[in-house]
């Protein structure tokens, strides 16, 4: 008989650990969702820190390296070309220039015939409104040099030091139409207005 109360105990234990939850008890909330990933940076666009395969601080060699010899040899790319020089590599997308300060990568320019977009994607021919509210407070607007407003600069910093050589940041130029005609990635030389004349 007491064999019998035990087994009985030992059914209903297992039969009680099966039983479905109760329908007043709440039930478990699901687990939070993974907060979104930033989407990635594709590699041929146009950052802070350079273009694609370029990187700022590269050699010329390495440049040549990466997408190829200047397409223009005969052209001048700057008074002292030693010192500053400009060039579209052979194998660069279009309107795509470098600019070399002592043979080292100092910044990436997209001139009007470029369709390479920012990391931000921006583009040649987009509203300066667009740009300024996408970086908000980070923008430093100043006047254009050469035309009336509404041509102005907006440069971003992705540093806090602007002038040495770790200093990182893109310009915007924006010609009298309110609309970006010029873009620049890289360091201090961004902020060149006439290149390296």
């Amino acid at each position: 008989m007491i064999r019998r109360i035990l087994l009985t105990a030992a059914v209903l234990s297992v039969a009680a650990c099966n039983a479905p939850e109760d329908a007043a008890a709440p039930p478990e909330s699901a687990p939070a969702p993974a907060p979104e990933a930033p989407a990635p940076v594709a590699g041929d666009v146009l950052t802070a820190n350079g273009f694609g395969p370029l990187r700022i601080g590269m050699s010329t060699a390495e440049i040549e390296a990466a997408l190829g010899p200047d397409s223009n040899p005969g052209a001048v790319g700057g008074p002292d070309p030693d010192s500053c020089d400009t060039f579209h590599p052979t194998r660069a997308p279009d309107g795509l220039m470098v600019m070399t300060n002592n043979g080292v990568l100092a910044s990436v320019w997209l001139t009007r015939d470029a369709t390479t977009p920012t990391d931000r994607g921006f583009r040649i021919g987009d509203e300066a409104a667009a740009v300024k509210a996408a970086y908000g407070a980070a923008a430093v607007v100043v006047p254009h040099k050469y035309e009336a407003a509404p041509a102005e600069y907006i440069t971003v910093w992705a540093t806090a030091d602007h002038t040495g050589p770790a200093a990182r940041g893109i310009k915007y130029e924006i010609g009298g139409d309110g609309r970006v005609q010029a873009i620049a990635g890289g360091g201090p030389s961004i902020e060149y207005v006439e290149g390296c004349a």
